[in-house]
């Protein structure tokens, strides 16, 4: 009798029905990994990822997500639309538009980091 019933769960479906997803990511992420390096990008709607140390950024254009790892590097993004998470310390994050989540992985060790909205 278990064995019947645990046979028939198995074979019950769920219909799960599928849509275009809310918001997603864009292919072409752009990755910097330097040190002491300014530069200024264009988001092109993907992603930034910085890392190293004493880089200075400036991201022109819509941002999925910004993510900071590193020390020291500091990120000017005009807008960003999903989050911007940050590791390490000393870190600044300013974002001109945009209503991103805010994960600061560094502040939950003990260590300081700058991220704020800015006047655009």
């Amino acid at each position: 009798m278990l064995r019947t019933a645990v046979a028939a769960l198995a074979v019950t479906a769920v219909t799960v029905p599928l849509g275009t997803p809310v918001a997603a990511a864009k292919n072409g992420d752009t990755h910097i990994t330097s040190v002491g390096l300014t530069q200024t990008v264009d988001c092109n709607d993907a992603t930034l990822f910085v890392n190293g140390a004493d880089n200075i950024i400036t991201a022109v254009g819509n941002c999925w997500a910004v993510t900071i790892q590193g020390s020291g590097n500091t990120v000017v993004a005009d807008n960003v639309i999903n989050d911007i998470t940050v590791y390490g310390f000393n870190q600044t994050a300013l974002y001109k538009n945009g209503e991103p989540v805010v994960v600061d992985r560094g502040r939950e060790l003990g260590m300081t980091n700058v991220i704020n909205r800015i006047p655009a």
